[in-house]
């Protein structure tokens, strides 16, 4: 019995890890922090074709599509999407942890803006 704690607490531990993961720490060759406050964070993209993303995950959040691409999208769950931002679009997703791959042959260059939630 005290084996099955140790195990769901260690599980417990490793998966509040996966999703503390910073984008703009474990992704740092391909992120830069361009403004902070209380009630947002604003990054700066850009991710070359071939190029992976570490896994890490995102509050609420908003992006601007300066240069658009392919990308694959591959979430915590194990599920894969594919999707072709194009330069304008402006996408919302939900709370997310997942790690990106740039599948097609052009730069990806995108703004990020997560939002603080109280």
């Amino acid at each position: 019995m005290k084996k099955l704690v140790l195990v769901l607490g260690l599980l417990v531990l490793s998966s509040q890890a996966v999703f503390a993961q910073d984008p703009l720490v474990v992704n740092a060759k391909t992120l830069r922090l361009k403004f902070e406050n209380a009630r947002v964070r604003v990054l700066e993209a850009t991710l070359k074709p071939g190029a992976k993303e570490n896994l890490h995950s995102h509050p609420s959040y908003l992006f601007y599509v300066i240069d658009g691409g392919k990308v694959r999208n591959h979430a915590v769950d194990g599920k894969v999407s594919e999707s072709e931002f194009k330069a304008g679009d402006v996408i919302y997703r939900d709370p997310l942890t997942h790690w990106s791959e740039n599948i097609g042959t052009t730069t990806i260059h995108l703004i990020l803006v997560e939002l603080k939630e109280k």
